[in-house]
């Protein structure tokens, strides 16, 4: 409601009443008439000089500096100053909505900073393993354990593959510190799909036969499957993925692959039959060094950023990433790239058999 309309019913409810009071006594229309309106002219002036001066500009000064705060100081250069010209009812609205506004930063302030303990708390003890495995060992060699021809063998191989993940650890570090920052470009370019899951298939041949593995290319694909992505980091995708599914699989269990085409999209599935993930694990999968099983994870080694790798990879892309997956029956990451609506795309592969088992 505005301030003249507000004054007005105000002053007209005064003028009514002084005129009821007039008339009972005086027992005269025009009276009634006259008083009325001298009382309600009066009292809108003074009502309105009263409100204005006391409340209204009040209310005026905390409208317009909520609603600065809500526009930030680019867009209230841009806009200029802006005052509403029904601010008594709009300042409810306007503290409400600043009000939720304030509340979700503040939720959102919280969880980043759980997450920067829980990020410092797992960096330094994926630091610290390695670190203090290295000093126990050198503090041996030191200690007479390079007269020892058979334990110093074994002593500096400890050592040097505790090196190696502290070298995994940083490079993934660094990698995912300019993947968020937007320092490593994505160079798109087309590209045949079905050929880079070959690659990556026989590139992983050896390990998979190390876990046991047997790895599948599920459907045959006649026809070509181009896409416009990254090639060196969907490759990079797609060995983290597999390479995940190998860790976490069984022994003689199975990993498939298998691509869905979607509208404008592939899907790609890479899908085992290992142990599992909790449903209450699923949101947090991507994070980084989160782990679902703490000692299964150590003992595996990695650096724990594998999937939160990944996950920056494919939204770079402008694609999305999910996770599928049943305690003890197995799990299915699946991320999606764009098509290529390209020319080439009505030849059949010359070659099209897909590896079946390693």
């Amino acid at each position: 409601m505005k301030l003249r309309t507000l004054v007005s019913f105000n002053a007209f409810a005064v003028g009514i009443s002084i005129g009821c009071v007039n008339l009972y006594f005086q027992h005269n229309w025009y009276f009634f008439l006259v008083s009325m309106g001298i009382s309600t002219l009066v009292s809108y002036l003074v009502f309105y000089y009263l409100i204005e001066k006391y409340v209204y500009s009040k209310i005026k000064i905390i409208y317009k500096m909520i609603h600065s705060l809500k526009l930030g100081k680019d867009l209230k250069d841009a806009l200029g100053e802006y005052v509403s010209p029904d601010p008594i009812n709009d300042v409810e609205q306007e503290v409400k909505d600043w009000a939720r506004d304030k509340k979700l930063e503040i939720d959102d302030l919280k969880k980043q900073e759980k997450f920067r303990r829980e990020f410092l708390s797992n960096i330094s003890h994926e630091f610290k393993t390695p670190l203090f495995a290295i000093q126990g060992y050198v503090d041996a060699l030191q200690d007479g354990g390079l007269e020892d021809p058979e334990m110093a063998p074994k002593f500096l191989e400890k050592v040097s593959r505790n090196v190696e993940r502290l070298s995994f650890l940083i490079k993934d570090l660094n990698e995912i510190s300019k993947l968020e920052s937007g320092e490593i470009p994505i160079n798109y370019q087309k590209f045949e799909l079905t050929a880079l899951i070959k690659e990556v298939m026989e590139a992983l041949e050896l390990k998979a036969k190390k876990y046991k593995i047997n790895l599948v290319f599920k459907d045959k694909y006649d026809m070509p499957t181009w896409v416009e992505a990254d090639r060196e980091k969907i490759r990079q995708v797609l060995i983290n993925l597999i390479d995940n599914s190998f860790k976490y699989g069984k022994e003689n269990g199975r990993t498939s692959i298998t691509i869905f085409q979607l509208h404008d999209q592939y899907l790609v599935e890479i899908t085992d039959d290992g142990i599992g993930i909790e449903e209450k694990y699923l949101p947090r999968l991507f994070e980084r060094f989160f782990r679902t099983d703490t000692s299964r994870s150590r003992q595996i080694g990695g650096s724990g950023l594998g999937l939160a790798i990944v996950k920056h990879i494919v939204e770079a892309h402008d694609q999305t990433i999910n996770v599928r997956s049943t305690e003890g029956l197995g799990s299915t990451f699946g991320f999606t790239l764009k098509r290529c609506k390209d020319p080439r795309i009505n030849l059949p592969l010359i070659n099209a058999n897909p590896i079946l088992k390693t």
